[in-house]
């Protein structure tokens, strides 16, 4: 079968023409200067380094292909109609702006110089805001790591937080990222935190982790001033040699003035609750050391007992055991050495804290055996050290207070006075260069006896004449308390110990508070505090502010579980009071105004 004619001349046609590579016209156009308008030959000049010649100064030749009809190319039919309007305008623009000959060749070619010394400044600024970047990058670490607190800038972050209330009371599990007891809401960005904080502290940081980072970041450790390092460092030095000389503690009792009307006091847990006594409490005391914080109490089931008082869990020492003496009355020696013990019986005990020996004293004390009745009424039950500790006071039988040598330590009466009734207290006064015994009788009756020379320099009858039992004063001689059956205190002054004085003294005021017999009587150390307490009827006890000689009103109220108080006593620095009661107890308080502070 033949080939049609047609097909035949078309590949003719198509073998003849010469074939040209793809592309060809493009690159021939691209060459060609007159086809580029002065947009393109900025752009050459730029990225070739060519010199820009604007098209006005060039031959205005219109090139058209031979596929383009005439018509089309005059009348501007396809070649613009990709042309948006604001190029039109920005080309015109242009063609105005080279409208002028010389003026813009030379706006060209300084403005291509321009540009190339923007280039070359854009460089070197670069490499200088790199090395800026690098300096404030290292301080930023710098200061981050001073502060300690850097983080990484979260992912994400939800802007509702801010307006979140979170309840810590109401849900249990939260309560312990409370800051304070009545705290309640908090805010998103609070809870966030205490939430963060309350992970750091169940999880702390791992000690490798920590070594890790300081090897990494050797910058962020802490930086000390050498000046205040170098102070502090002076200063213990100068300190430590001094710490270390004595045995004192670091701990001294803080000089507060008392305000009347409220009393800061705070129970603890009690005193004896390691060992606590079989029958009522008869005695405490504290040892009369700031050093040591010893408290003893003797109960109805004749031991004594020590306790170590730190305020917290106050472990138990030691007991002794004296089985045929009812102890109702013990105390320290002034110079902290021994224990006395005394009770119904013409005898008494010693008990040496060093060495834990117990003696008991002659028979002989008042000069025979005490055989039968005589023995009975035998008692040793009130006495008295004087402030040295060399003479104890006995009260004897139909007014005698006899004088016990203690410095020899044999223990014999080496004098006695007499009074003209019973004696019911004896009380050594306490002042500046003075010593002097005072004696309390069943007519209400005080008696101020000179010790050297056995005999009575003074006497005067209590206020109200009648009932007055029991006498004690404080340790600075500045106060002088009698307590009666009908539990009335009369509060004397200093004029009432004088030897000097003739005239009967009047009380500062008259403590009425309590309505049955006054059994306990104690002053605190430094003359601030009186306690009063009656056993015979439960919860009688009162504090008084000696300044003002008024009653505290916020203690004891009717909840404190006092019982039927027995005993009273303050330690050394007031900063604890302890009060003994008929069920074996002794409760122990703490007065906050007292607490001791770092000296």
């Amino acid at each position: 079968m033949g080939k049609r004619a047609n097909k035949r001349q078309k590949l003719e046609k198509t073998v003849g023409k010469e074939v040209e590579p793809l592309g060809a016209q493009n690159a021939a156009a691209l060459l060609d200067d007159a086809s580029k308008d002065d947009e393109e030959r900025r752009l050459e000049s730029l990225l070739f380094g060519t010199k820009y010649v604007p098209a006005a100064l060039h031959e205005h030749v219109l090139v058209v292909s031979d596929g383009e009809e005439e018509e089309d190319v005059l009348g501007g039919g396809t070649e613009f109609q990709a042309v948006l309007d604001t190029d039109v305008q920005l080309n015109s623009d242009v063609a105005q702006d080279e409208g002028s000959d010389d003026q813009s060749g030379h706006a060209g070619d300084e403005e291509k110089e321009d540009e190339e010394d923007v280039a070359t400044s854009e460089e070197s600024d670069g490499s200088e805001e790199d090395e800026n970047a690098l300096d404030l990058a290292s301080g930023q670490n710098a200061s981050t790591s001073a502060a300690g607190n850097s983080r990484k800038a979260s992912a994400w972050t939800d802007p509702d937080d801010a307006n979140h209330n979170v309840s810590l009371a109401s849900n249990k599990r939260l309560r312990k990222l409370r800051d304070g007891v009545s705290e309640d809401a908090v805010g998103g960005k609070e809870y966030e935190r205490r939430l963060r904080r309350q992970f750091e502290k169940i999880n702390p940081t791992p000690e490798w982790a920590t070594k890790a980072r300081k090897k990494l970041h050797p910058s962020k450790q802490k930086r000390r001033r050498p000046s205040a390092s170098s102070d502090e460092d002076s200063q213990l030095d100068d300190d430590l040699p001094d710490l270390l000389a004595s045995t004192g503690g670091i701990l001294g009792p803080r000089p507060q003035v008392l305000q009347q009307g409220t009393l800061s006091i705070e129970r603890l847990r009690d005193a004896n609750l390691a060992a606590r006594s079989e029958g009522a409490v008869k005695a405490i005391q504290f040892h009369p050391s700031t050093q040591i914080p010893v408290m003893l109490t003797a109960s109805e089931d004749r031991r004594l007992r020590l306790f170590n008082v730190d305020g917290h869990t106050n472990p138990y020492i030691q007991t002794v055991h004296i089985p045929d003496m009812p102890i109702t009355s013990a105390m320290f020696h002034p110079a902290g050495t021994s224990i006395l013990l005394t009770g119904p019986r013409p005898y008494y005990y010693s008990y040496d804290l060093q060495s834990g020996a117990t003696q008991r004293s002659p028979r002989g004390l008042w000069g025979t055996t005490f055989n039968g009745n005589e023995m009975k009424d035998g008692s040793m039950e009130i006495c008295s050290f004087d402030p040295s500790g060399e003479v104890l006071a006995v009260a004897g039988r139909r007014g005698y207070v006899h004088l016990v040598d203690w410095r020899s330590g044999a223990g014999q009466v080496i004098g006695s006075v007499k009074m003209n009734s019973g004696v019911k207290g004896v009380w050594w006064s306490r002042g500046p260069g003075r010593s002097e015994l005072m004696s309390l009788g069943q007519d209400a009756e005080v008696y101020v006896w000179d010790v050297g020379e056995r005999k009575c320099v003074r006497k005067w009858k209590d206020e109200g004449e009648y009932g007055s039992h029991i006498i004690t004063g404080d340790r600075g001689g500045q106060y002088l308390g009698i307590g009666s059956r009908h539990g009335i205190v009369n509060v004397y002054g200093p004029d009432s110990v004088a030897s000097s004085s003739l005239e009967r003294p009047k009380p500062l005021k008259s403590i009425s508070n309590l309505t049955t017999s006054i059994t306990s009587m104690k002053f605190n150390s430094d003359s601030q505090l009186l306690a009063i307490a009656s056993n015979i009827k439960k919860d009688q006890m009162r504090m008084v502010h000696l300044p003002s000689l008024t009653v505290f009103s916020n203690w004891p109220t009717s909840g404190t579980p006092l019982g039927h108080v027995t005993s009273i006593d303050f330690s050394t620095g007031s900063e604890y009071v302890a009060v003994g009661n008929s069920r074996g107890r002794v409760l122990l308080y703490h007065l906050l105004d007292f607490a001791p502070v770092i000296a």
